[in-house]
């Protein structure tokens, strides 16, 4: 073979060199392709959007773009699944069909949680923009910054609708039974 690599050793890839026609002649040497039915080095498909050569995911523009996803199609394709999955009858198949609704439902509800973080974070942009007009220095959020601002939106929405008091009572309950589980048992028997 020809094509040689940096050390020396030929690639499986390359073309062949071998012995053409005549012996006599001064072309002694062809290139020949080897045929498609030797096994040669897969094409590996790549995808331009999700290379690192390209750049960052812009995250904003792949909501806007495919919003229509969590709208329309993945609800639909979860009432499909559900409907396909009351006629099958090989308990491996409704495994799988079960995993892909969950996996759908995740998705349902982790994109209103990735929007109001967007929604947060284009807030604090938009201000930070007008106070870099006026002359003053931008202040970047932190993670942290946006957690409390998200939970405080949602504090809001939930005094809004009436549904705070449960909502703190569920808290206040879930914070006490995880220190029941983490308070140390006592080490004498019991007895008095």
């Amino acid at each position: 073979m020809v094509c040689e690599q940096a050390h020396g050793d030929q690639h499986k890839c390359a073309s062949a060199e071998v012995e053409g026609g005549d012996p006599d002649s001064q072309e002694g040497w062809l290139l020949v392709r080897f045929s498609s039915d030797v096994a040669c080095c897969p094409e590996v498909v790549r995808d331009p959007r999700f290379e690192p050569v390209y750049g960052d995911v812009d995250k904003e523009g792949f909501r806007k773009r495919y919003n229509f996803l969590f709208d329309k199609e993945l609800p639909a394709e979860k009432e499909k699944l559900q409907k396909s999955m009351k006629k099958l009858k090989d308990p491996n198949a409704i495994e799988e069909v079960k995993s892909q609704i969950t996996w759908i439902d995740k998705q349902l509800r982790s994109n209103p949680q990735k929007n109001v973080e967007s929604e947060i974070l284009r807030g604090h942009i938009k201000k930070e923009r007008e106070a870099a007009k006026a002359g003053k220095q931008p202040y970047y959020l932190k993670k942290s910054e946006i957690r409390q601002r998200k939970l405080m939106d949602k504090y809001n929405e939930l005094k809004e609708t009436g549904k705070l008091d449960a909502f703190i009572e569920k808290r206040r309950k879930k914070n006490a039974s995880k220190d029941h589980r983490y308070m140390p048992y006592r080490r004498d028997g019991g007895g008095a």
